[in-house]
């Protein structure tokens, strides 16, 4: 939260995301996706690339309000993915990762893929994760009124008090747990550095709760635990 309470100490990066979330109230998708190109302008200046196009400067910089927005559901996706790319170190590697995020909205629209941007620096291979099919994919956030909705304050849960089926653990310590109803959800990798699994089996006493938090995440509770857990859904 401090990155967007103190942007005069954020990292390029960081002011680009903020600027990705300002896009929001543009109802129309091509125009929110040159808002998204535009916002991320404080990167591109600090590697010493061109500029991004005028146009999308100008939307970043006051995007215009008015109508529903559409295509929510994949907006959710792009912006999803473009928060993830956080754990990339290196601001090249974390432009290919932003600009790859942006893939959903392209197809929907019937784009061709990214153009290539000069490489002042060595690019880092980036292979965004496989799209989930439209049924199995968690439901989007709700938005509200206010701009920020969605980035701080978490909504009611969308897993209530199912039980653990089972749950297995990766060489690093992630979890991946299976619930009653077949949902499988995985714990990010780096949450599991500071919140390993405290539980030792599954079992019809073990209740997940899990609700959207800030920024398009998810937290996991288990019963008879106060800590959360980040995670993303599988299937």
């Amino acid at each position: 939260m401090a990155v967007f309470v103190a942007p005069a100490g954020a990292r390029p990066r960081d002011d680009a995301l903020a600027g990705a979330f300002r896009c929001a109230p543009i109802a129309e998708s091509r125009q929110w996706l040159d808002c998204y190109y535009g916002a991320v302008q404080p990167v591109r200046a600090g590697l010493g690339m061109p500029p991004a196009l005028a146009s999308q400067l100008k939307l970043a910089s006051a995007p215009p309000a008015g109508g529903q927005p559409r295509d929510e559901h994949v907006r959710d996706e792009v912006m999803s993915a473009a928060a993830g790319c956080i754990r990339i170190t290196g601001e090249r590697p974390w432009l290919d990762c932003y600009y790859a995020a942006a893939t959903p909205m392209r197809a929907l629209l019937g784009l061709s893929a990214p153009p290539t941007a000069p490489k002042p620096l060595p690019q880092l291979a980036y292979v965004p994760p496989p799209a989930q099919p439209a049924s199995n994919r968690p439901p989007p956030m709700p938005r509200n009124a206010g701009l920020l909705d969605g980035m701080f304050n978490e909504t009611k849960p969308i897993v209530r008090n199912i039980a653990m089926q089972s749950f297995t653990l990766d060489r690093n310590g992630a979890f991946t747990v299976t619930l009653a109803d077949g949902q499988v959800w995985a714990q990010l990798e780096e949450d599991q550095i500071y919140h390993p699994a405290r539980w030792r089996r599954a079992g019809p006493d073990k209740l997940v709760t899990i609700a959207p938090g800030p920024m398009h995440t998810f937290s996991m509770k288990v019963s008879g635990q106060s800590r959360a857990y980040k995670v993303r859904r599988l299937r």
